[in-house]
């Protein structure tokens, strides 16, 4: 994964540690003073919120445990793969879009990023500017062109 999407995931987990987790505790807490717990709906959301927010913890822990950061220096600009931007037509619409391929944890279809799993990721993968794949997805088989490709350190492969 990118170093800006690491970072972000600990920074989410750091939130969610030293300020969410307390203040479902507090609302936990602040229930049980209210008395019968059999019939009190405030603490059994507040319990339902602590049991969700501790798995996100836990599944966030492990893969920042496993996660690797990649050097992007160290990567190709000339071939579309993992941090790459991608600008594409779509040859039966000749509509343009550009997507960055980026790694599940970090994919984000508003930001413009997709898994590097997901199709269309998978068809583009190695692939060279000018270079027409062709994509199964849910609409039926697109035909996409590179355009350009933008590494991940910025640089440009010509058009």
């Amino acid at each position: 994964m990118s170093q800006e999407g690491y970072d972000k995931l600990v920074a989410e987990l750091r939130q969610l540690e030293t300020v969410d987790l307390p203040q479902v505790r507090d609302a936990i807490a602040e229930a049980r003073d209210k008395g019968d717990l059999s019939e009190n709906f405030e603490y059994h959301a507040a319990k339902r919120e602590q049991g969700r927010l501790l798995g996100r913890i836990r599944f966030m822990q492990r893969v920042l445990e496993n996660a690797r950061v990649v050097d992007t220096s160290r990567l190709a600009s000339d071939v579309v793969g993992l941090l790459c931007k991608v600008e594409m037509t779509n040859l039966k619409t000749q509509a343009r879009m550009s997507y960055t391929i980026a790694s599940p944890h970090e994919a984000n279809l508003r930001e413009g990023k997709i898994s590097i799993k997901s199709p269309i990721a998978q068809a583009l993968l190695n692939k060279k500017v000018g270079d027409v794949v062709e994509v199964r997805v849910p609409a039926g088989l697109v035909q996409l062109r590179i355009e350009n490709i933008i590494g991940p350190s910025g640089e440009h492969e010509p058009e």
